[in-house]
């Protein structure tokens, strides 16, 4: 699975519109949220239940979530971390988020370098993976950069990159453009919910 030469515009142009994309639904998740908080009464607290206030809890269902590719979008969980409205607390859960979520992308990278040949692995490369391993070999290595900024499944596609044995250097130093995700987005829901 070797990578195809892309040029620079069709790059940027894959990027912008998964990035327009991401900010699309966040728009979506954060306006719904607040509407339906200011004129439904809606609390996340009614939602998650005992839940709510267990942060360790959340954190692991965050975990999974992030390590099963992404089954349920960050945001909620920044949603979640502003249940304070103290900044400094919704500083540190938003690291601890962003945190999981880097290292869920270095062990999807690990389980795809370690497993790629086992029929699990086969199972979701079939099921799962198929379409992006066409984006791998069209976009190479960007293709993590994008998954890490925006909703492409960030630990499928480091589950991907690890089968085919990318580079752990290369992989670690684009991955980490996952803070980049999480701080900006987290900022956004801050402000949003100032302005609420």
């Amino acid at each position: 699975m070797n990578a195809q030469p892309t040029s620079q515009s069709e790059k940027t142009k894959f990027l912008l519109s998964n990035l327009l994309k991401g900010l699309i639904w966040l728009v979506v998740i954060v306006a719904g949220y607040f509407f339906a908080k200011k004129y439904y009464d809606f609390e996340l607290e009614l939602l998650l239940g005992p839940l709510y206030e267990k942060p360790v809890a959340i954190f692991a269902i965050f975990l999974t979530s992030e390590i099963v590719f992404g089954i349920i979008p960050p945001e909620l969980f920044m949603l979640w971390s502003l249940r304070d409205e103290v900044l400094i607390l919704y500083i540190q859960n938003i690291a601890a988020l962003a945190l999981m979520s880097y290292f869920s992308g270095i062990l999807g990278y690990f389980i795809g370098s370690y497993f790629n040949s086992t029929l699990i692995y086969r199972f979701i490369r079939r099921n799962y993976l198929g379409k992006y391993e066409k984006m791998f070999n069209n976009y190479g290595g960007f293709l993590i950069l994008v998954a890490a900024l925006t909703p492409i499944p960030f630990s499928g596609i480091c589950m991907l990159v690890g089968a085919v044995n990318y580079s752990k250097r290369k992989f670690f130093w684009i991955s980490m453009s996952r803070f980049i995700r999480f701080i900006v987005y987290a900022f956004i829901i801050w402000e949003a919910n100032i302005l609420n």
